[in-house]
């Protein structure tokens, strides 16, 4: 009985290399779709534009920061003009901290929001060259993957019809 299960093993093991044979694997990068399409780049054009105004108001706040830092290094200052710089600066510093804090939240927001419609088309793309060509397998994510694998340059054609 043993030897039979030996014999069957022994078997299912040799016939492996048929059917991976048949076997058709793919993978795609969809970092490289988000940095590299041509509506990705669009969106984040889009983005910059949106929130520039808001990143421009920061900029300033860290101007006036640093020359707040520059009056308080002297030792010039009266102790009332001290403490008013130093106050100012700490109320600064939590407007900025917030600031950019929102700023963040809101630009990842916006950002996952307009790239749902993009990783929708990659994944129609994909699936249309899966079955176009007859594939068995297409990953996403892997630790590594050796190019001949890799479709991302047909999914990115496919994006940029």
């Amino acid at each position: 009985m043993k030897a039979l299960k030996w014999w069957l093993a022994v078997l299912s093991v040799a016939a492996l290399p048929v059917h991976a044979a048949d076997f058709k694997l793919g993978f795609i990068s969809i970092e490289r779709i988000y940095r590299e399409a041509g509506v990705s780049v669009a969106i984040y054009k889009k983005l910059d534009k949106e929130f520039s105004s808001r990143r421009d108001e920061l900029k300033k706040m860290e101007t006036r920061a640093k020359d707040l830092e520059s009056m308080l290094a002297k030792n010039s200052l009266s102790p009332d003009d001290r403490k008013r710089f130093e106050r100012e600066y700490a109320g600064l510093d939590r407007d900025y901290r917030a600031k950019s804090r929102e700023l963040a939240e809101d630009y990842n927001q916006r950002r996952n929001e307009e790239f749902a419609g993009v990783t929708e088309r990659a994944n129609r793309a994909v699936k249309e060259i899966a079955q176009r060509e007859n594939y068995d397998l297409i990953l996403q994510e892997a630790v590594y993957i050796n190019p001949k694998f890799d479709l991302t340059p047909q999914v990115l054609k496919e994006l940029d019809k």
